[in-house]
Formats: structure tokens, C-alpha cells, sequence
């Protein structure tokens, strides 16, 4: 399993239930880091599946690479 670093534009809580609801329907471990507008998915999915799950979500994102 590969831990991917994801810069997602949060600005708060709803933001990030976004973010949360969108990845739930992957079935993948991740976790939020609000703050500081990351996001750490670990799965073995295409990053490019990960990318435009997360862009589902409206936000700008970014592939930071993996952790």
C-alpha cells in the first residue's frame, strides 16, 4: 500500500465532508489534514483515480507525490 499526499484547496468542515464522502465511495484509508489543506490517501488505485475522485469535490487539487 502506497500513502499519496494530495494538496486540496479546504477552506472548512464542509469542505472536507466533501472530501470525505467522496472518498468513502472508493473504499481507500485516508485522512484529513484541514489545516494545513492536505489530504494522505493509502491505496494502490492509479493516482489519476484518485485525482479525479478528489476533484469530484469541486476544489483545486494537487498530487503532492507519495509520503
Amino acid at each position: 500500500m502506497t500513502t499519496h499526499e494530495f494538496f486540496v484547496d479546504m477552506t472548512c468542515e464542509g469542505c472536507s465532508g466533501a472530501v470525505t464522502r467522496v472518498l468513502n465511495k472508493l473504499d481507500v484509508k485516508f485522512d484529513i489534514d484541514l489545516p494545513n489543506k492536505k489530504v494522505f490517501i493509502e491505496s494502490d488505485k492509479d493516482t489519476d483515480v484518485l485525482l479525479e475522485t478528489l476533484r469530484k469535490t469541486g476544489k483545486t487539487v494537487t498530487y503532492i507525490g507519495p509520503k
